[in-house]
C-alpha cells in the first residue's frame, strides 16, 4: 500500500530558503572550529617561538632594546604567520568536508535533485533507495518494501519494516517494526519509497547523541609519526648542543648571559620545527588539490598509499565504461552500419529499417537502457522517422515472459487501414519466431557469437504484417519476416586505454572485476588494453578455491568475470597477502568490506551507495578511471616535493647550526649568527619549505618508475646523505669565507655580512636545484612556479634593505656591502651548491629513491 505522490512537487527555492534560516543546515553537532586561544597557545607552545621569547627577554636583562624590540617583533610575525597558515589549512579542510558529505535526492519543484546532505530542510521529500543513508528525520509517505538498518541508532542488527504515516501527532522513538518513520544515519537495507524531513541537525534523534562524536580523534599516520621522531631526535640533538655550547662559551669567555643566547642561537639553527608545518600544509593543499581534479580524499593516509599502489582492481561499469548503452552495429544479410564512428556515414536502407522496427518493439517512453539506447540511435540516424512514429497508435502488447525473451507491439496507422507488428528480443527467441530453416539460423547464430565474443549484447528484429480481425494470443501466430541484429554495449570511456597503458609504465597491475561473461569482460579488456587476456578466473572457481590456491592464481590475474560483490573481500585479502598494495573500487553496500580492507578504497560519487563512500579512502567525484590515475599521479607529486622540502630544510639547517657552532667553539674568533638572524632566515625557509615545494610540478618521470615501498621512510638514508652533502657544501664554502675574511682582518660586521648575505643567496640556490633532482638549473628556471618567483624577489629586495637601509643595517649588525661584493656573494653561494648539478647529471637520483 503505498500514498500516491506524484502530485507533491516538493519545496521551491523560496521556501527552502525560509527553513535554512529557521532551521540551519542539516549538519550534526561537531567540534567546529578550533578558537583563538587554542591557537595562540599551539603557537606559543612551538619550541622556535619560545627561543625568540627567551632571546628577547635576555636582551631585555642586558639593556639592548633594540634588539629586544626586533626580536619582539619576529614573534608578532612568525605568530602571524602561523596563525594565518593555520586558518588556510582550516578553511581547505572544511570544504573539503563540504566535499565529502553524503549527498540525498530530493524532490524539489517537482524534479528530483541529488544535493549535499547538509542542504536537507525541514519539509523536503527525500527519496530513498537500497544503499542509502537517511539524511534527516522523515516520516514515510510512500512504501515499497522499506528496510531500514537502525543498529547506528538503537543497536538492533536485525532491519526493521515500515509503514505509511497515518497523520498521527505524536512521533515514536526509533526501535522496532511497524513505525512511520525513518531517522537520520540510518541505512536503507532493501526497498525504496519517498519521505518528508520534520527534523535536521540537531534536532534529529542522531543530532541529539552527536556530541559524543567530539572526542573522537583521527589516527595518526605513519607519515606523521616519521615525521614526529624525526623533529625529536632534532631536538634532543639541539639541546644537547646547546648545553654544550653555553658551557664551552662561558668557560672559555666568562659571561653567563652571553652564552646563554649563543646557546639559544645555536639551538634555535639547529630544530627544523618546519617539519609538521610542511606536512600539515602539504597533506591538507594535497588533498584540496586532488579535488579540483574529481579525487576527494576522505583519509589522509590515502595520500601517503597512492605512491605505493602496485594493483589496480577496478569495477568495468561507470568506471571503465559510461554506464550508459549505445547501438554499436546494426546487421543484416545484406551489410552491416557502424554506429561508433564520430560521423557515420548515412544509414542503408537496410539498417534504418532495422532500427525503425527496433524502435516500434520498444516501449514509447523507455525505461530500460537497451530501449533508450534503440530510441536515441534512430532519432540521431534518421529523426524523421523517429518523428513519424508519433503518427502511429499502439494497438497491443505482448511483453517478454521467462519462456519467450522476446516482445512484440502492434501498431496501426492514423488511418487505420494498415496494422504492423514488430519484435525484438534475443537472437535464438526472434530467429526461433521467423521459423527460418536449420542452415540459415546455424549461420545467423554464428554471426551472433562473433559480436558476442566482441562484448557486444545482441538483439534480434523481425516484423509481421497484423490482421486487426484476427490478432493472434501469442507472439508465435505472427508470420515474422527476419530483418536483422541490433548490437550494443556500453562503451568505453575514451581516456581509459592511455590511463591503463600509464599504469603499466608506472608499475601498477590493472585488474578488471565484472559480473558479466568472461566473453564480454576479454572484450573490453582487449580494447582498454589490458595485459594477460587469457589470466581469467570466474565467480564460481573463486568460490571453489582454497585461500592459498587462490592466493596463487591472483599473482598474474588481470580478470574477475561473473563475480559477486562479496567475493571482492577475499580477492583484496589474497592480493595483500602477496605483499601488494591494493587500490579497489567500488559502489554498492556489499563493496563495503572490500572498500575497508583495501590499502585503498576507492568509492564513486555519481552512483556509489552512501555506505561505500563512508567505507572508502578515497571519492571519485566523476567515477571515472582515469581520475584514480591522476590521484596516483597527484600522490607520488606530493611524495616527492614532500622529500624535496625536507631536503632541503635539513641541508640548510647544516650551514646555519655549523656557523652558529665553529665561532662560539673558537675564543677570540667574532659570533656570525645572532637570534634576529635566525629569525630572518625563518622568514625565508617557512614559505620556502612549504609553499614553493608543495606548488612544484610533478617530475617527468614519476609515472615511469616502479611504486615506492609503503614501509619507506620519507626521509630515508639517501635523503640524509643527500642532505648532508648539501648543508656541508655549502658549510664549507661559508667557513672557508669566514676564515679568510678573518685572516684578512675584516672588522666584525664586515665579515658577518660576507658569511650572512652568501646563505642568503645560497638558499635561494639550495631551494631551485632541489625543485628537481632530474633537470639542470637551467631547465629548472624555464618551469614556472609563482611561489618561486616572489620568493626570488622578496629575498633580494631584502637583501638591498638590509644591506643599504642604515637602521636594518645596524639591527641586523651587518657592514653595508657594495656591488662588486653583492655579485661575490652570490657568485660564491651559487658555486656551493654548484657541485650537486653535476651529481645530478651523473646519476640523476629521484625522490622514489632512498
Amino acid at each position: 500500500m503505498t500514498t500516491p505522490i506524484d502530485k507533491q512537487q516538493g519545496l521551491n527555492a523560496q521556501e527552502v530558503q525560509e527553513r535554512l534560516k529557521q532551521h540551519g543546515y542539516n549538519e550534526l553537532p561537531s567540534s567546529g572550529k578550533r578558537k583563538l586561544w587554542k591557537l595562540l597557545w599551539d603557537v606559543v607552545s612551538e619550541p622556535m617561538f619560545l627561543l625568540l621569547v627567551a632571546c628577547a627577554v635576555l636582551y631585555l636583562i642586558l639593556g639592548d632594546l633594540q634588539e629586544a624590540l626586533v626580536l619582539s617583533a619576529s614573534v608578532v610575525i612568525v605568530m602571524a604567520i602561523e596563525l594565518v597558515q593555520e586558518r588556510k589549512t582550516e578553511h581547505a579542510l572544511e570544504a573539503l568536508k563540504n566535499l565529502s558529505s553524503p549527498r540525498a535526492l530530493v524532490i524539489r519543484e517537482g524534479v528530483r535533485t541529488r544535493i549535499p546532505g547538509r542542504e536537507v530542510v525541514v519539509d523536503d521529500l527525500v527519496v530513498l533507495a537500497e544503499g542509502d543513508r537517511v539524511p534527516a528525520d522523515a516520516l514515510v509517505l510512500q512504501n515499497n518494501l522499506l528496510n531500514v538498518d537502525e543498529s547506528l541508532l538503537t543497536g538492533e542488527s536485525v532491519p526493521v519494516r515500515k509503514q505509511l504515516w497515518a497523520g498521527e501527532e505524536e512521533l515514536p522513538a526509533p526501535g522496532g517494526d511497524d513505525l512511520p518513520c525513518v531517522y537520520s544515519g540510518t541505512l536503507i537495507v532493501s526497498g525504496t519509497g519517498i519521505a518528508r524531513v520534520f527534523a535536521t541537525g540537531s534536532s534529529t534523534e542522531l543530532g541529539k547523541i552527536g556530541k559524543s562524536l567530539q572526542g573522537v580523534k583521527e589516527e595518526e599516520t605513519k607519515l606523521s609519526r616519521d615525521t614526529g621522531k624525526l623533529v625529536r631526535n632534532f631536538a634532543l640533538f639541539a639541546l644537547f648542543l646547546c648545553v654544550l655550547v653555553i658551557v664551552v662559551y662561558y668557560v672559555s669567555r666568562g659571561n653567563l648571559l652571553d652564552s646563554l643566547l649563543v646557546g639559544i642561537t645555536l639551538a634555535m639553527s639547529v630544530l627544523p620545527e618546519e617539519f609538521p608545518v610542511v606536512l600539515t600544509v602539504f597533506m591538507a593543499l594535497g588533498a584540496w588539490r586532488m579535488s579540483k581534479k574529481n579525487v576527494l580524499t576522505r583519509r589522509t593516509q590515502a595520500i601517503e598509499n597512492l605512491g605505493s599502489a602496485t594493483v589496480l582492481c577496478t569495477d568495468k561499469t561507470g568506471t571503465l565504461t559510461y554506464n550508459r548503452m549505445t547501438v554499436q552495429k546494426v546487421w543484416s544479410q545484406s551489410g552491416s552500419a557502424d554506429l561508433t564512428q564520430k560521423q557515420p556515414a548515412p544509414l542503408p536502407e537496410s539498417s534504418r529499417e532495422i532500427l525503425l522496427h527496433g524502435v516500434l518493439a520498444c516501449l514509447p517512453q523507455p525505461f530500460d537502457p537497451m530501449e533508450k539506447a534503440i530510441h536515441t540511435a534512430l532519432e540521431q540516424a534518421d529523426d524523421a522517422a523517429h518523428t513519424s512514429i508519433q503518427d502511429l497508435q499502439l494497438v497491443r502488447e505482448y511483453p517478454l515472459t521467462d519462456e519467450l525473451r522476446a516482445m512484440t507491439n502492434v501498431w496501426q496507422n492514423a488511418e487505420g487501414s494498415q496494422w504492423l507488428a514488430a519484435v525484438k528480443g534475443a537472437p535464438e527467441a526472434v530467429l526461433g519466431l521467423c521459423k527460418l530453416d536449420p542452415g540459415t539460423y546455424e549461420d545467423l547464430m554464428r554471426q551472433v557469437s562473433a559480436m558476442a565474443d566482441a562484448g557486444l549484447r545482441v538483439l534480434g528484429v523481425a516484423s509481421a504484417e497484423a490482421d486487426p480481425a484476427a490478432l493472434p494470443a501469442a507472439q508465435s501466430g505472427f508470420g515474422f519476416h527476419f530483418l536483422g541484429f541490433l548490437a550494443l554495449a556500453d562503451p568505453i570511456r575514451e581516456t581509459v586505454p592511455a590511463a591503463v597503458k600509464e599504469c603499466y609504465r608506472a608499475g601498477i597491475r590493472v585488474i578488471m572485476i565484472t559480473g558479466d561473461y568472461v566473453g564480454t569482460a576479454r572484450a573490453i579488456g582487449q580494447q582498454i588494453g589490458l595485459r594477460n587476456l587469457d589470466k581469467v578466473i570466474t565467480g564460481a572457481e573463486l568460490a571453489s578455491m582454497s585461500d592459498e590456491e587462490l592466493r596463487e592464481r591472483s599473482r598474474d590475474v588481470s580478470i574477475f568475470a561473473r563475480v559477486v560483490p562479496e567475493q571482492k573481500l577475499r580477492i583484496v585479502q589474497a592480493l595483500k597477502a602477496n605483499n601488494e598494495v591494493v587500490a579497489m573500487t567500488g559502489d554498492g553496500v556489499n563493496d563495503a568490506p572490500a572498500l575497508k580492507a583495501a590499502n585503498i578504497g576507492i568509492s564513486m560519487g555519481q552512483r556509489g551507495t552512501d555506505v561505500a563512500r563512508e567505507a572508502s579512502a578515497i571519492v571519485l567525484t566523476d567515477d571515472d578511471f582515469s581520475s584514480i590515475i591522476s590521484a596516483i599521479r597527484m600522490g607520488r607529486r606530493i611524495f616527492d616535493n614532500l622529500r624535496k622540502s625536507f631536503v632541503y630544510v635539513f641541508s640548510l639547517h647544516v650551514p646555519i647550526a655549523g656557523m652558529s657552532l665553529i665561532p662560539a667553539m673558537l675564543a677570540d674568533y667574532p659570533l656570525i649568527f645572532f637570534p634576529v638572524h635566525i629569525a630572518f632566515l625563518e622568514l625565508i625557509i617557512d614559505p620556502s619549505c612549504s609553499i614553493v615545494f608543495e606548488m612544484e610540478g610533478e617530475e617527468d618521470d614519476v609515472m615511469n618508475r616502479p611504486p615506492r615501498s609503503p614501509k619507506e621512510s620519507v626521509f630515508g638514508k639517501r635523503m640524509v646523505g643527500i642532505g648532508l652533502a648539501q648543508g656541508f657544501g655549502v658549510l664549507l664554502v661559508l667557513a672557508a669565507l669566514y676564515f679568510i675574511g678573518h685572516f684578512r682582518g675584516l672588522p666584525e660586521e664586515h665579515l658577518r655580512s660576507w658569511v650572512f648575505t652568501t646563505l642568503v643567496f645560497t638558499n635561494i640556490t639550495l631551494i631551485s636545484t632541489n625543485r628537481s633532482w632530474n633537470k639542470n638549473l637551467l631547465r629548472i628556471f624555464q618551469t614556472p612556479n609563482k611561489a618561486m618567483t616572489y620568493l626570488i624577489a622578496g629575498v633580494f629586495a631584502l637583501v638591498i634593505l638590509v644591506n643599504r637601509v642604515p637602521a636594518l643595517t645596524n639591527i641586523f649588525h651587518l657592514h653595508q656591502l657594495n656591488f662588486a661584493e653583492l655579485l661575490l656573494c652570490l657568485a660564491v653561494g651559487t658555486l656551493s651548491v654548484l657541485w650537486f648539478e653535476i651529481y645530478k647529471l651523473l646519476h640523476r637520483p629521484s625522490p622514489a629513491q632512498s
